[in-house]
């Protein structure tokens, strides 16, 4: 089964946390380390990647050290197409849409796609949305940020990306955000998407992802919050545990 289908078919159960994981931030061993503690609080997958330039090498020890201490699979979230690893099991082969620079929608992908076909490592194709404040993303994107009350715009895109083919749409406010998507725009775009939508940035505490959860995101991911604090164990286990819990 690939990884794709082993989402679709946890989402029948209910929502899903990932943990998304920078090496350029924790390096190898503190990514392992943070992995093993998600995996233990009950995450479901692990994005691996982030805005700031990541080697290769980095990439591949990353990977081989998170193998060593978890069984869950691995997604890449690159921010250039130099930032893949084929030991990963997947990778997110998104477009930022709402960039202003033809790279970040179409020019990476396209230098990627040759190495990636000489791969076993699964593609799925996903559109990628920065909402303000956009933070280091946005900045690294050169994203034209969504404002957070911007209905219209956030469900062009986002119907964009399904009417594309992609597999997944992503809205990101931008790792370390003050705040995340707002609701009403979960909501709204949920109600139109026939595809998985994945929420990230501002979400570190439990009332938050559940409202995030609630307003029908059907994929949540934290990172900044795992890799702040001092016992990764303790902030996760509440947030996923309400997360799973929550319904429509």
């Amino acid at each position: 089964m690939s990884v794709y289908e082993n989402i679709l078919k946890a989402l029948k159960k209910g929502k899903i946390h990932m943990t998304l994981i920078d090496p350029a931030t924790s390096g190898p061993e503190g990514s392992a380390d943070i992995a093993f503690e998600a995996y233990k609080a009950g995450t479901d997958f692990i994005m691996l990647g982030g805005s700031t330039e990541i080697s290769p090498e980095v990439l591949d020890k990353t990977t081989d050290l998170m193998k060593e201490k978890i069984d869950l699979e691995i997604i890449l979230f690159p921010g250039s197409s130099s930032m893949i690893t084929k030991k990963a099991d997947a990778i997110y082969f998104m477009s930022l849409l709402n960039s202003s620079d033809i790279e970040y929608i179409v020019g990476h992908q396209k230098k990627a796609s040759i190495y990636l076909s000489e791969t076993n490592i699964e593609k799925i194709p996903m559109g990628y949305v920065i909402f303000k404040p956009g933070m280091t993303a946005g900045r690294v994107g050169k994203a034209m940020l969504i404002d957070r009350d911007d209905i219209k715009t956030a469900l062009q895109y986002a119907l964009t990306a399904e009417y594309f083919g992609m597999k997944l749409v992503y809205f990101e406010a931008g790792s370390g955000a003050d705040k995340p998507v707002s609701e009403q725009i979960i909501t709204r775009t949920k109600g139109k998407l026939s595809i998985p939508l994945i929420v990230g940035g501002g979400i570190r505490d439990p009332i938050t992802a559940e409202a995030i959860a609630r307003a029908g995101a059907d994929i949540i991911v934290t990172g900044t919050v795992a890799e702040k604090t001092s016992n990764v164990y303790d902030t996760l286990k509440p947030i996923i545990n309400i997360i799973h819990k929550t319904k429509n």
